[in-house]
This record gives C-alpha cells, sequence and structure tokens, in this order.
C-alpha cells in the first residue's frame, strides 16, 4: 500500500488493515452510506464520500453494499491519491444504484 508495509490492527480483526506509521488503515464491510451532502469523488470508477478528521481524511466507498473505508493520516496527502489501491475490491461489491452526483 503505497509503498509501507503492512502493520498489525489491535485489536487483530480479518476486516481491518494497516500500512505504515502512522497507520493508513482499510475496513471493510461497513454499511452502505445512504444519501449525503458530504463531498463525492470518483476514482478508477469507484465514488467515495470524503470527510476530513482532525489529523486526516476519511474516504468511504459510496453506492456499494457492504462498504469500505479508507482511514489516511493528512502525512500522506490527499487520501484520492491512496484510493487506486482499493478500487479493485471495491468493484468486486455489489452496487446499490446510489452514485456521485
Amino acid at each position: 500500500m503505497a509503498g509501507h508495509a503492512r502493520v498489525a490492527t489491535s485489536p487483530a480483526s480479518a476486516s481491518a488493515a494497516a500500512w505504515g506509521d502512522p497507520a493508513i488503515i482499510a475496513r471493510c464491510g461497513l454499511d452502505a452510506l445512504g444519501p449525503t451532502t458530504d463531498p463525492c469523488v470518483t476514482v478508477d470508477g469507484v465514488d467515495w464520500v470524503v470527510r476530513e478528521l482532525s489529523d486526516g481524511t476519511a474516504a468511504t466507498t459510496y453506492g456499494r453494499d457492504p462498504a469500505i473505508e479508507v482511514l489516511a493520516p493528512s502525512a500522506y496527502g490527499p487520501v484520492s491519491l491512496l484510493l487506486p489501491a482499493f478500487a479493485e475490491a471495491a468493484r468486486a461489491l455489489p452496487t446499490t444504484g446510489r452514485t456521485c452526483t
């Protein structure tokens, strides 16, 4: 993931993975997002809702059920640069019909 080695999550979870220090975290199996006014971007054919955090950004697939969430510390720059690594997994998820507009 972006040239960073995978690191352990605590607690260990089959639905979460982390890379680097500070850790980029990906979680899968989340509930699908409903309608939102948060910014939405399309990266490699996958829609993502992006939310700013106190020290980074969260991106959650939009229009996929279940959802994938990527948490990226601000040290890595815009989260959209990391999302292509998750596109194949996200495209494999069933769609809900919701899209970025």
